[in-house]
């Protein structure tokens, strides 16, 4: 449903910066979906008697409920959904072989693809992110059924249909030629629809499966629409190997895509586990930016990111779930597993590595939307930004999280006692109402007297 005028009061969470959270009790009012006013509770008082905001609807949370942005997912298949929490066990390019590429060879067909196109929207929808950066599959028509999806479920998303002309033995690739201009009508459909919720993104799915000619087209592509770009980098030593030996003329990884013109302000890139210093600087100098994909790089035994090098290096980090590589679909769990991935590396010497709870919420957050050069549109709250939002009920009686009763002697630490909570050990229960623009498009807040 859509409320054209909206005040939320209560406590309102959000990142400023990778080391500073913006707290506070107060309001926050949203006009067709876009923030317009940020207050204290002394001011929403005031503008009420004055009668600003007679024509909105005003919700009050209790004191057991915040406000705060919503995820994002900047690297996700969509796709590969169905084999989620099969072929784990298997190192990167057999599982791929073997589970991967004939799952998604399914999606020329088309009404298979929007059966459950429909249903990934919904639960990402569902466990509270609102934003995600999609592969598809190498199908037109069933890569064109995920953005309709994304549509008529009103998320916000970039959809990439997957480029790859090298042969494997599913049988999973096109010709170059038939690839280009598919990606081409693609973009073209999209962009068609005019919908600023959905966008097209071009994604060649790694330097596996593509060769030079068909990454520098995708590139041409990319300049000549000014699509955004995504791949995948770095991810496992058999593939970087089997990368460098594929284009010998190449120095690393990272220089195959470099020589094809892929790497931009526009461009992001999952893994990026095994960078080097040289490899790690051309991303930064180049603007690329980084989908920390934590469980998929265990699950497949990939190793271990360094996020925090990354970004001391000047590198922009978001989070993604990466399924099916990844075994759960939500960002929650990626903020988990980014803080313990971090906490390894720091373990196991790497001094300073470990991430912060406070840390990992800026990168489901703000650090994605940064990622995905739509920072300037949602990822915190600020007034000319888009509404894109979850409300979080801490102690939602079905929910995971038990109330033993207050530990904090302020309203600042009590709203940072309930976004720990919440970080921990919360899940989709807890995200009462879910917004994208606006608009709501979750609502299980059973308890009315919740609100006031």
């Amino acid at each position: 449903m859509t409320e054209n005028k909206l005040v939320f009061v209560g406590i309102i969470i959000s990142s400023k910066s990778l080391s500073e959270l913006s707290v506070h009790n107060g309001y926050i009012a949203v006009d067709y979906g876009k923030i317009t006013k940020l207050g204290t509770e002394s001011e929403y008082e005031q503008l009420k008697k004055e009668g600003v905001f007679d024509s909105y609807k005003v919700v009050k949370m209790s004191s057991d409920l915040f406000l705060m942005p919503g995820f994002v997912d900047c690297h996700t298949h969509a796709a590969q959904f169905p084999n989620i929490g099969l072929g784990l066990d298997l190192p990167l390019l057999e599982w791929l072989n073997k589970y991967t590429f004939p799952l998604e060879n399914q999606y020329g067909d088309i009404k298979y693809a929007a059966s459950i196109y429909n249903k990934v929207v919904r639960s990402l929808l569902i466990n509270g992110t609102t934003t995600a950066s999609y592969f598809a599959s190498i199908h037109l028509g069933g890569t064109l059924q995920l953005a309709q999806s994304v549509i008529n479920n009103h998320q916000r998303a970039f959809v990439g249909k997957v480029s790859m002309n090298i042969e494997n033995d599913a049988g999973y690739y096109n010709e170059t030629k038939k690839d280009l201009e598919e990606t081409e009508n693609f973009i073209k459909a999209v962009l068609d629809y005019k919908n600023d919720l959905v966008q097209p993104i071009i994604s060649p799915r790694f330097a596996v499966s593509c060769d030079s000619a068909l990454m520098a087209g995708l590139s041409e592509l990319s300049d000549k629409y000014e699509c955004r770009i995504q791949s995948h980098i770095s991810e496992n030593v058999d593939e970087i190997k089997h990368v460098l030996n594929t284009f010998p003329c190449c120095k690393h990884y990272t220089d195959v895509y470099d020589q094809c013109r892929i790497l931009n302000q526009r461009c992001i890139m999952a893994h990026a586990v095994h960078l080097s210093m040289e490899e790690t600087a051309t991303l930064a100098n180049r603007g690329v930016s980084i989908a920390h994909c934590p469980a998929s790089n265990t699950r497949l035994m990939s190793g271990l990111c360094p996020v925090r090098k990354y970004l001391e290096s000047g590198v922009v980090v978001g989070l993604g779930t990466d399924v099916a590589g990844g075994d759960n679909a939500t960002i929650l769990d990626a903020m988990r597993r980014t803080m313990d991935v971090s906490a390894h590396l720091e373990l196991m010497g790497q001094s300073g590595s470990a991430l912060s709870w406070s840390e990992v919420f800026y990168l489901a957050t703000l650090g994605g939307a940064k990622a995905l050069k739509l920072d300037h549109k949602i990822g915190s709250f600020e007034v000319g930004k888009e509404f894109d939002a979850l409300l979080i009920n801490v102690y939602e009686t079905n929910g995971p999280i038990v109330k033993f009763g207050p530990t904090y002697n302020t309203p600042q630490e009590r709203a940072l006692h309930l976004l720990q909570k919440f970080i921990y050990v919360g899940d989709d229960r807890n995200i009462a109402h879910v917004y994208v623009k606006g608009h709501k498009v979750k609502d299980v807040l059973e308890d009315i007297s919740l609100l006031n």
